[in-house]
C-alpha cells in the first residue's frame, strides 16, 4: 500500500470512530442538551475527517473543493438545528412569567 492509502485509510477509521462517539453520545447522555452537543461536535468532527480522506483517495481538486463544500454546508446545517432545537427545548422548561388581567 502506498503512503495515500494509508493516510487514507487512518482518516476514515478515527472519522468512524467519532461518529460511533457522536452516537453512544446520544444513547447514553441523559439530557437533550448533553445529547445534542455530543452529536453535533462528534460528528462533525467525524464527517470532516472522512471528507479529508476522500479529498485526499480522489485527488482532484475540483473534487475536493466539492466535498469540503458539503462539508461545510452539513456543519451550517447541523449549528443552526442544533440551535433551534436547544432553544424550544429551553423555552419549553421555563415558566412563563406573564401574569393574567383579571
Amino acid at each position: 500500500m502506498m503512503i495515500k492509502e494509508v493516510i487514507t485509510v487512518i482518516l476514515l477509521v478515527v472519522g468512524c470512530f467519532f461518529f460511533l462517539a457522536g452516537t453512544l453520545g446520544v444513547l447514553r447522555f441523559p439530557d437533550l442538551f448533553s445529547r445534542l452537543h455530543a452529536l453535533t461536535k462528534a460528528d462533525n468532527l467525524g464527517l470532516g475527517f472522512i471528507a479529508a480522506a476522500m479529498a485526499l483517495h480522489i485527488g482532484s481538486p475540483w473534487a475536493a473543493l466539492k466535498i469540503f463544500s458539503i462539508w461545510f454546508f452539513t456543519l451550517l446545517a447541523s449549528s443552526t438545528s442544533c440551535y433551534l432545537i436547544a432553544r424550544f427545548q429551553k423555552e419549553k422548561d421555563q415558566p412563563t412569567d406573564r401574569k393574567e388581567v383579571e
